[in-house]
């Protein structure tokens, strides 16, 4: 597992930045390219729209019971997306 992906479920719905960049992070992972040449870019872009895709239809599509708790690393993903508002006011 690429360490750079975080767990998207969690009570605050993941925003799609959040998923691209989870998306992009599997693709870079699975292809070995951090940016790929300009010959692979256009399937490089490709599989990570199809990640982010198939990422968000299975955020949405599970159901989790009102009594389980929130994913540790989902809890983190909040508290870091608060930190980066923060900074930006």
């Amino acid at each position: 597992m690429c360490r750079s992906i975080v767990t998207l479920r969690g009570e605050e719905p993941a925003t799609d930045d959040e998923v691209r960049g989870a998306a992009l992070q599997f693709v870079r992972k699975i292809s070995g390219y951090r940016a790929p040449s300009k010959t692979n870019e256009a399937a490089f872009e490709r599989a990570v729209d199809e990640v982010s895709a198939a990422t968000q239809r299975l955020l949405d599509g599970l159901v989790t019971p009102s009594r389980a708790r929130q994913p540790a690393m989902a809890r983190s993903r909040v508290v870091a997306r608060e930190k980066a508002r923060a900074s930006i006011v």
